[in-house]
C-alpha cells in the first residue's frame, strides 16, 4: 500500500540535468501524483549521474545494474532509446524489482516478446508507457462509445502527422531515422495512436498495410549540406476490421500538414464524435478535443471531458509533457493498492509489438494478416 508516508521509491534510468524525456515527464508527473517519491537516478555516464544527482537533489548510481539494486528504490523507470531497453531491464530483472518501461518495449516484435516472456517467468509486476490511454479525453471517449452515443460503431478513420520523419532532423534525433533502432514513426507515434485506437473501439481482427519511404534524404536544421539517410517508412497507411466487425482506415505521414496534423473520426449508427489533437500524430501527449452529435443534431459540438477524469489536476493539460505521464503513474499507484492491472504491462507491449510487426509484414507481402 502507497501513501504519502510510505510512498512507492522511484529510480529512473534516463534522467538527465541537460534535459530530455525523463526531465520533462517524469520528473514532475513523479512530483504530482501522490503516493510516489523520485529517490535515484542513473544516465548515460557516472559524471552525467552525477551533475542529474545533484540538480534533482536524489541519489546517483554508476549504471542501471546499481540503481536496481538500491534497497531504497521500489521501482525502475527505464526512459532510455529502445535499442538499449534489453539490456536495461534485464539488469532490473536481476535485482527482482518492478519495472516501468517506455514504449517501446523492446526492439522489434522478438525481442518484445523474450521481454514478457522473462517478466512472466519470474514473477515481476511490469508497466509500460502507453500513457495515451490514460489520457482523460481518451478514457472519456472510451466511456462514450461504449455506453452508445454513437449506437453501433460502423467505421473509423484516422489520419496524424509524424513530425520527426519529414524532410529535417536535428540533433540528437538522428536515430529515429535508423531502422535498426526500433524507434520509428511506426513504432512511436502510430504505436501509441493504434494502441488508443482498439483501447477505444476494440482489437484489429486483421489488417493489411502500406509503406512506403518517400523521402530518404534528410537535411540536419539549420544545416542543409548536412545529409542523412532515412532507412524506416514515413508513410504508413493500415486498414482492417475490428472484432467487432467496424472498418478501420488509418494514415500516418512524416512531417507536418498545411491543412491537418490529426484527425480521428468515429462513425455509429447514431452519432459521429471527432477527435482532434495539438500534438499531431503524437496522440500519447494527450492534448485531444472531442466534438460529437448524435440523433436528430446534425452539427458537431464540443463534447468537453468531465472533471472526473481528471486525476491530476495540478498539471496543466495542454502544453505539459507531463500530463498524461502522470495519468499513468496515477493508474499505476492505484493498481498496486488496489490488486488491479489497469496500466498495460509488458504482455500488453508484446500484443502491441506484434500489431506492429504485422503490418511490417502486410506491407512487405502484401497480403492481409489476420490476428
Amino acid at each position: 500500500m502507497t501513501t504519502a508516508a510510505t510512498p512507492l521509491r522511484v529510480g529512473i534510468v534516463g534522467l538527465s540535468a541537460r534535459g530530455g524525456w525523463a526531465s520533462l515527464a517524469h520528473v514532475p508527473a513523479i512530483r504530482a501524483v501522490d503516493g510516489l517519491a523520485l529517490r535515484a537516478l542513473t544516465a548515460s555516464t557516472p559524471a552525467s549521474a552525477a551533475a542529474a544527482g545533484a540538480a534533482y537533489g536524489v541519489r546517483h548510481h554508476a549504471d542501471a545494474a546499481a540503481l536496481a539494486h538500491d534497497p531504497q528504490v521500489d521501482l525502475v523507470v527505464i526512459a532510455v532509446k529502445v535499442s538499449t531497453h534489453r539490456r536495461l531491464i534485464e539488469a532490473t530483472f536481476d535485482a527482482g524489482k518492478m519495472v516501468f518501461c517506455e514504449w517501446p518495449l523492446g526492439n522489434g516484435d522478438a525481442e518484445g516478446r523474450w521481454l514478457a516472456d522473462q517478466a512472466a517467468s519470474r514473477g515481476l509486476r511490469t508497466f509500460v508507457g502507453l500513457q495515451a490511454r490514460a489520457t482523460p479525453a481518451i478514457r472519456y471517449l472510451r466511456d462514450l462509445v461504449a455506453d452508445g452515443y454513437l449506437g453501433r460503431v460502423l467505421s473509423t478513420t484516422l489520419s496524424a502527422s509524424g513530425i520527426s520523419w519529414g524532410d529535417i532532423t536535428y540533433p540528437r534525433k538522428t536515430y529515429l531515422l535508423d531502422r535498426r533502432e526500433g524507434a520509428s514513426m511506426l513504432t512511436i507515434p502510430a504505436g501509441h495512436t493504434l494502441d488508443a485506437l482498439q483501447f477505444v473501439l476494440g482489437d484489429f481482427e486483421s489488417l493489411q498495410a502500406t509503406t512506403a519511404i518517400r523521402r530518404e534524404q534528410v537535411a540536419m536544421h539549420r544545416k542543409p549540406d548536412e545529409i542523412h539517410r532515412k532507412t524506416v517508412a514515413d508513410q504508413i497507411a493500415v486498414q482492417g476490421v475490428l472484432r467487432d466487425g467496424a472498418v478501420a482506415a488509418t494514415h500516418f505521414r512524416g512531417g507536418t500538414s498545411r491543412a491537418t496534423d490529426f484527425h480521428w473520426e468515429i462513425n455509429g449508427t447514431e452519432g459521429d464524435i471527432v477527435v482532434k489533437g495539438d500534438a499531431g500524430g503524437f496522440l500519447q501527449y494527450g492534448q485531444v478535443h472531442l466534438c460529437g452529435a448524435r440523433g436528430e443534431r446534425s452539427e458537431l459540438a464540443p463534447l468537453p471531458t468531465p472533471a472526473t477524469y481528471v486525476q491530476v489536476p495540478s498539471l496543466p493539460e495542454h502544453g505539459s509533457h507531463a500530463f498524461t505521464v502522470a495519468h499513468g503513474y496515477a493508474q499505476l499507484v492505484a493498481d498496486l493498492a488496489n490488486g488491479t492491472s489497469v496500466v498495460p504491462d509488458f504482455a500488453h507491449a508484446a500484443r502491441l509489438h506484434r500489431l506492429l510487426d504485422a503490418v511490417e509484414e502486410s506491407a512487405e507481402r502484401g497480403v492481409r494478416i489476420s490476428l
